[in-house]
């Protein structure tokens, strides 16, 4: 209307042109004017409020169907597997029979927690560094798929002290040295980690593998590598022990090709200028065979290669070949999907409670590439992980070459590919609101989620972040790597309930097929409880340790030590069904070398709690005696008619517990003889148990 009145405004201004007269383009004008205010603002407001918002939730069900559609579709959740839940909460002898698998892989090491813990003990040199929180991957040992704690030994340059010239910080200390790989789900008896792989050289499960790292997310602004193949090597490999001397040092030279080249003064005169050292052009270290190493964070890398992309905020280390490499995540992601709602990207992946709204709003996300960057020479690798992607399929026209199909990853490679937890973050915030698939429901809002506030932190300002877990969801036939979220209702003040009422996990595990991914891989399961206060949320599970007299006491008794206790992450896994908290314990004193050791355990299922040094022994306490499976006691055989009738049942079974204990020492020995570490921690931790049976054996 207001467009026609427009148009015909326009023919009398021509008109007036030839006449002479304002008379008619005036009135014209007004008369636009008041059409604009009646139509465009008048109209519409009598519209919305005598019209839609009597009946908005009839009115508007077709366009609320159409967002809920799209938004499910742009952020890859529309075919989430939604199971009803009635999850159980009281703790069964005998549950968890059926989840044995699930419960021995718990992992009880926090990478938030235990980086001081790794330092102390696999850092060695004051010039190394590992990163203050952790990564989580998992490895195939002995047959059997460990979830592990990981971290790259990186340099760290302020160690060096008075030592921090040009000359060693550019030409000697030039690159970090190996990986440090603890099992995620055991302990030595003092608390300390498991190790599976580490030390200087290194040593352990992972075998022989390319352990220098000239790439990584500490690594130097610059170094400069390489040598003439007859010249004496200068850059520091690892201490071999004793005395910082040249002769207890093992020396390297580079041998990749990983920089630019400094064989001619006019490269060396650019390196100079851009990084304001004149040593470069001086220095008689530096030949026609040295590489200058620059650019070389992982994620650096690989947005330099492929700019294109928005990568994950957690590049992680894996040994794949034989070689130490970053496995970045890249997304392609806009927000021009129709219809679909937007998320703040940077302040879904952050997991901040209070909004800050300055992040970049987007309604599609596709996890399309995965990328490797090599920590030795710097090579970057893109795989096209999400082919049918049309926004990864628009940029293949302008980078046609960098890009390398599925079928060219290794078998090992992808063993340790993952669900990328940024993306995971983005689908748990849209998944909050749209489970609910009904119009008229998600218009009243009577069944919006959220995630829980992290228990473990005081300010409240952080939401609890998904964990890596080995689990088994219920419908699936066997425990499998994921990621997992939980939901509690979405209220504020006095209104809020910390009560448990959605899990969402996907399928992180992409097999180990070479050039295949694995069928269940990024599937999405959901499981929707019941209406009710039923199970507690993970906010009033750790309410409830906090408050339980046992934890209290052991709080105090442990400050009076001038010690400290530090919680660790708060799992939640769906076991003997219904969902089981589990809690590692760590403490720490206050000495300047001190670092977190795992003490105790919690677990809780609905309103049981227990707290006990292990993992099995916690289970047991909940769930009955040898509930958390092997170590088995054996059991007393009934007697043979006409035989003697042997002692008392509790003699028989301090016999038997004797019994293991010896076989196990016998086994212990076995596999340190045979160097089996990751074998020789199971079965100290197993007869670690069996001691403390015949510890309360005895004392019952």
């Amino acid at each position: 209307i207001v467009a026609a009145v427009a148009l015909i405004v326009a023919i009398l201004f021509f008109i007036t042109a030839v006449r002479g007269t304002w008379r008619l383009p005036i009135v014209a004008t007004v008369v636009l004017v008041a059409t604009s205010l009646l139509v465009g603002s008048l109209y519409p407001w009598v519209v919305q409020r005598f019209v839609v918002d009597p009946n908005a939730k009839q009115l508007e069900a077709e366009f609320i169907q159409r967002n809920i559609d799209a938004t499910r579709a742009s952020f890859g959740v529309a075919d989430v597997e939604v199971t009803s839940y009635d999850a159980k909460t009281t703790a069964e002898p005998g549950a968890l029979k059926n989840d044995a698998e699930t419960t021995a892989s718990l992992r009880l090491m926090d990478p938030d927690v235990i980086s001081p813990t790794v330092a102390q003990l696999q850092q060695f040199k004051q010039y190394y560094r590992f990163s203050g929180v952790l990564d989580v991957d998992r490895y195939t040992i002995d047959g059997v798929n460990q979830d592990a704690v990981v971290a790259v030994r990186e340099l760290n340059l302020a160690g060096l002290g008075e030592g921090r010239t040009w000359y060693n910080e550019r030409l000697v200390y030039t690159h970090g040295y190996g990986m440090v790989m603890a099992a995620g789900n055991q302990r030595t008896t003092d608390g300390n980690p498991v190790f599976l792989d580490g030390n200087i050289p290194t040593s352990g499960t992972l075998g022989d593998y390319q352990a220098r790292v000239y790439f990584g997310e500490n690594a130097p602004s610059y170094s400069i590598v390489g040598a003439p193949a007859d010249s004496k090597p200068i850059e520091l490999d690892y201490a071999s022990g004793g005395a910082e001397t040249d002769a207890n040092q093992s020396k390297y030279t580079f041998t990749g090709n990983g920089g630019p080249k400094l064989d001619n003064l006019f490269n060396r005169l650019v390196y100079a200028l851009k990084f304001q050292s004149e040593q470069i052009l001086l220095s008689d270290a530096v030949t026609s065979d040295s590489q200058i190493l620059y650019n070389r964070d992982p994620s650096q890398r690989v947005s330099a290669v492929a700019p294109y992309l928005t990568l994950d905020s957690d590049p992680y280390p894996s040994v794949v070949d034989g070689r130490l490499v970053w496995i970045v995540d890249g997304y392609t992601m806009t927000d021009n999907y129709a219809y679909a709602s937007k998320v703040n990207w940077r302040d879904a992946i952050s997991g901040a409670v209070v909004r800050t709204g300055l992040g970049e709003q987007v309604n599609y996300v596709r996890n399309s590439v995965k990328a490797t960057v090599d920590a030795y020479d710097g090579k970057v690798t893109l795989y096209a992980w999400d082919a049918s992607d049309p926004i990864l399929t628009a940029w293949q026209r302008v980078y046609p070459s960098s890009l390398k199909p599925v079928s060219e990853m290794s078998g090992d490679l992808l063993a340790h590919v993952r669900y990328p937890s940024d993306l995971f973050k983005a689908q748990r915030q849209i998944l909050g609101q749209y489970h609910v698939t009904d119009p008229g429901s998600f218009y009243s809002k009577d069944d919006a989620w959220t995630t829980p506030v992290d228990p473990t932190t005081t300010d409240g300002t952080q939401l609890q972040p998904p964990y890596y877990l080995t689990l088994q969801m219920p419908g699936q036939e066997k425990p499998s790597y994921s990621l997992y979220t939980t939901f509690i209702p979405d209220a504020a003040g006095d209104n809020a309930r910390s009560v448990l009422k959605g899990y969402l996990a996907v399928d992180s595990n992409a097999g180990s097929t070479p050039g295949q991914i694995a069928g269940g891989y990024g599937k999405l399961r959901l499981l929707s409880l019941p209406e009710g206060d039923a199970v507690p949320g993970p906010g009033q599970v750790q309410g409830k340790f906090n408050a339980d007299p046992a934890v209290s006491g052991y709080l105090n008794v442990v400050n009076q030590r001038q010690s400290k206790v530090i919680y660790g992450n708060l799992l939640t896994v769906p076991v003997g069904g219904g969902l089981l908290y589990v809690q590692p314990v760590f403490v720490q004193s206050t000495g300047e070398t001190s670092y977190p050791l795992l003490q105790k355990v919690l677990v809780a299922f609905g309103d049981q709690i227990a707290f006990k040094d292990t993992l099995s022994e916690a289970l047991d306490a909940l769930f009955g005696t040898n509930a958390s499976g092997p170590p088995q006691v054996t059991p007393t055989p009934s007697p043979t008619p006409g035989t003697p009738t042997p002692g008392t049942g509790s003699t028989d079974q301090l016999a038997s517990l004797l019994s293991q204990a010896k076989s196990l020492l016998e086994q212990k020995q076995a596999a340190l003889t045979s160097g089996s570490l990751a074998n020789y921690a199971a079965l100290d931790q197993q007869l670690t148990d069996v001691i403390n049976r015949i510890i309360a054996l005895q004392a019952g």
